[in-house]
């Protein structure tokens, strides 16, 4: 997996923001209308058309608005992770994560991360919801719309999760390279002061 310091927007490196509000709001709220428009038209697009095709075609389309806002605008904007995949010449695909700074992601809005990682995961679970509803009732064409959004909003929830860790891991492996370099200069100090000792007779 690779991973690399992003080029972030500057106002996650200004001073705290709030709790009480929301850094991005226009983010935080296309981030939740995209996910609830999209299941909002599979279940009443039946409503206004009796072509599957129309319906098919509008809740993808919604489906698709909302994998590209959360995988290249909120991600960004709101936890200050962004992912994506690389497929080489081999055919094989490569986890690629940007992420701000340690101290910079300490400093994001809690209300900004909460807004962006339960619809999320809610998301998933509506869909992985109504995929089974609709295998129970033998509505395979409808199963084919489920299936479709499992498979966006998965890719997201598990990136962006595999995102955090790996900015999590880069954290704690530059914790441990200071302490470990505090260590050694104290070694070194403690060294050298032993050295002015004259040896016992």
């Amino acid at each position: 997996m690779g991973s690399q310091a992003a080029m972030l927007p500057p106002n996650y490196t200004a001073e705290t923001v709030p709790v009480k509000t929301y850094t991005h709001p226009i983010a935080a709220f296309f981030h939740c209308a995209a996910k609830v428009a999209a299941v909002i038209s599979y279940l009443l697009c039946g409503l206004f058309s009796s072509s599957y095709v129309i319906n098919f075609v509008v809740t993808a389309a919604l489906l698709a608005i909302d994998f590209w806002i959360v995988k290249n605008v909120t991600g960004r904007l709101l936890v200050g992770l962004r992912w994506w995949n690389d497929v080489d010449e081999h055919g094989q695909s490569t986890w690629k994560f940007e992420s701000l700074d340690q101290q910079a992601l300490e400093r994001i809005n809690r209300n900004d991360s909460w807004i962006f990682w339960w619809p999320l995961y809610i998301n998933t679970l509506v869909w992985t919801a109504l995929a089974i509803i609709a295998l129970i009732r033998l509505n395979f064409d409808y199963l084919v719309i489920t299936i479709i959004g499992i498979s966006l909003t998965t890719a997201n929830t598990a990136g962006y999760s595999k995102c955090r860790k790996d900015a999590e891991r880069r954290a704690q492996t530059v914790g441990q390279g200071f302490a470990s370099s505090l260590f050694q200069a104290a070694l070194g100090v403690s060294l050298t002061s032993s050295n002015h000792f004259l040896p016992c007779k």
